[in-house]
């Protein structure tokens, strides 16, 4: 391999791996009205982490469970704050414009959930698409 090869490798990965950083950041930052939801039971802030086509589903209490966004929104407005709620990112992949992320919570309205988000980048904003999940049992 070329001195010039090896330069256009490099230089591609460095590019490539400041792009990923940066999108990392963005999503992180895209899901803190998720999460601070969850904290402070505002269903108005979590709404504007979601796409007006988001599809929410997962079980609660063992009961299969499938929800809009609006919907979604009234259930945090109605079940109120967790101000004890601990979460952690496990993960965030980005492939472009989509990205999936796990989000662990502990003491969310008593329950330990596990969160899988699919998101998608639109003019150059990231939102949810949509959310499956399981409430494991409460705590």
């Amino acid at each position: 391999m070329s001195n010039e090869s090896k330069k256009e490798i490099t230089k591609e990965t460095k590019v490539d791996e400041t792009y990923s950083f940066g999108e990392y950041k963005a999503i992180v930052e895209a899901l803190q009205p998720y999460i601070k939801s969850a904290n402070n039971g505002d269903g108005n802030l979590v709404r504007t982490a979601f796409y007006d086509h988001a599809h929410i589903v997962g079980s609660l209490d063992g009961t299969f469970r499938e929800l809009d966004a609006d919907s979604f929104k009234e259930f945090i407005n109605k079940n109120g704050e967790s101000p004890k709620v601990e979460h952690h990112i496990a993960w965030i992949d980005i492939s472009g414009p989509a990205a999936a992320a796990k989000i662990e919570f502990i003491n969310w309205l008593g329950f330990r959930f596990t969160d899988y988000l699919v998101l998608y980048k639109k003019n150059g904003k990231w939102k949810i698409s949509s959310k499956v999940y399981n409430a494991h049992a409460r705590n």
